[in-house]
């Protein structure tokens, strides 16, 4: 049975794009009920106009929004989250759960800041969470329990998938699954420019290339099976397909994939220390 957060008060600080996203899904699947969540934005005009779509109360003020909320949820950028954490930190308790969206930033950031032993969970979603089909990679801080994972698992279950890891592996996953839709468009995309090139019109070369991809992912999370066998069962002997593949191999399609996730994941690991 999914867990129902009905009863639970929700802030939401930063309701920009993946706020945005997260806060739509749990209003349209009734996860919280909207009287009971608040969101904060930068600007006045857009808290007014995100509060009229969406009939929850919008406000440009943290500190406001998180009184009496019994989840915190940060949706805000790291290079600002000392400023928010330090903001809001009078109004949060033991009995608040945070969760935070931004990169890089460690639990025990969160919790230095925020003090009183506040229960933190970070998360990492990706923006394929706008269609219901996300990722996102969470753990634990030193003070949360059992039943605060639940509770993120329920939250970021309602945009997708989700997976519990290790706090040293979130900035992998970062690099992986949040960065990845990204270097997936790209493939998408000269997919469908090659269909172009050997004759198909634009719109149907992406639409070939795009259910491709989609259909091939769902084999792997359906099937369970290792994608290299999945691509041997595609790849008959002298057939077209093993011709694509010593392309891809003689391109270093595979490496330079490797590189990028693995560069992502770097870059990940420094975004808190920018200003």
């Amino acid at each position: 049975m999914p867990l129902r957060l009905s009863d639970k008060k929700l802030a939401l600080l930063g309701a920009g794009k993946l706020g945005g996203i997260l806060l739509r899904a749990y209003l349209r699947q009734k996860l919280f009920t909207a009287k009971r969540v608040t969101a904060t934005v930068k600007h006045g005009e857009k808290a007014s106009s995100m509060g009229g779509e969406l009939k929850i109360f919008v406000t440009t003020d943290n500190l406001k929004a998180v009184k009496d909320a019994d989840i915190v949820l940060l949706g805000v950028k790291p290079q600002v989250i000392a400023e928010v954490l330090k903001e809001i930190a009078p109004e949060v308790s033991e009995k608040t759960l945070v969760i935070s969206v931004a990169a890089s930033v460690p639990t025990s950031y969160l919790e230095q800041h925020l003090g009183a032993k506040v229960p933190v969970i970070r998360a990492m979603p990706n923006t394929p969470a706008a269609v219901g089909c996300g990722m996102t990679g969470i753990c634990r801080g030193a003070h949360a329990g059992p039943e605060h994972l639940e509770i993120a698992r329920a939250m970021f279950d309602a945009v997708g998938r989700t997976v519990v890891v290790d706090e040293k592996n979130m900035d992998a996953v970062t690099g992986l699954s949040a960065s990845g839709p990204a270097f997936a468009y790209i493939i998408l995309e000269s997919l469908a420019e090659a269909g172009v090139k050997v004759g198909l019109p634009r719109d149907v070369a992406t639409l070939l290339a795009a259910q491709t991809m989609k259909g091939a992912a769902s084999v792997v999370l359906e099937t369970g099976e290792h994608p290299a066998q999945l691509k041997d069962a595609v790849t008959t002997p002298a057939g077209c397909t093993i011709d694509g593949i010593l392309e891809l191999e003689e391109g270093k399609l595979r490496v330079t994939l490797i590189k990028a996730v693995v560069k992502a994941t770097t870059r990940a690991g420094e975004l808190l220390f920018e200003k």
